[in-house]
């Protein structure tokens, strides 16, 4: 028994460290790297169509904790962020439509909100390694942040530092 529970405790330890540590691939004031995907509609979305706002990109699947537990971080930030005319992307990995439909089903959205189905053209593009995964590109398109889960306080920090209010 103590055999099969060492290697779980080594998973569960790494799994732990790698969750609460930063996860930064991308340069701070770096050009963000663009991709073309589909909205569930099935329209074609490149990131950059939102150069000139500021941009929230959520990097996720449906069935992560973690990820839902953001969902409602930006979701309380809302009005702050509709008020700055943020515009959130969020890029569902490896999650099908009907998934994506059935988690969107109950949201109501206060800010401009596209969500995109990644064809693996975001999961390349910015290295995928962790979700969820959340940048904030500034109106220029150049990445001022990239980590993991930030809390609806720090959310708004940030953006109002990119926007100039702090």
């Amino acid at each position: 028994m103590k055999k099969l529970l060492a290697p779980f405790l080594s998973i569960s330890i790494l799994m732990v460290l790698l969750l609460f540590s930063p996860v930064a691939a991308m340069e701070t004031g770096a050009p963000a790297p663009d991709f073309e995907l589909k909205t569930l509609e099935g329209k074609k979305v490149h990131l950059s169509d939102y150069k000139g706002h500021i941009i929230l990109l959520k990097l996720a699947t449906t069935w992560c904790p973690t990820c839902r537990q953001q969902t409602e971080e930006i979701e309380e930030a809302g009005k702050f962020l509709a008020d700055k005319n943020v515009v959130v992307v969020e890029v569902f990995l490896q999650d099908s439509e009907k998934m994506v439909r059935e988690y969107l089903e109950n949201k109501s959205h206060q800010m401009t909100y596209v969500a995109l189905l990644d064809d693996g053209s975001a999961l390349k593009a910015y290295n995928v390694y962790l979700i969820p995964r959340v940048l904030l590109i500034d109106e220029n398109f150049n990445i001022q942040r990239d980590g993991s889960l930030l809390s609806a306080k720090d959310l708004i920090k940030q953006i109002g530092k990119i926007s100039g209010d702090s």
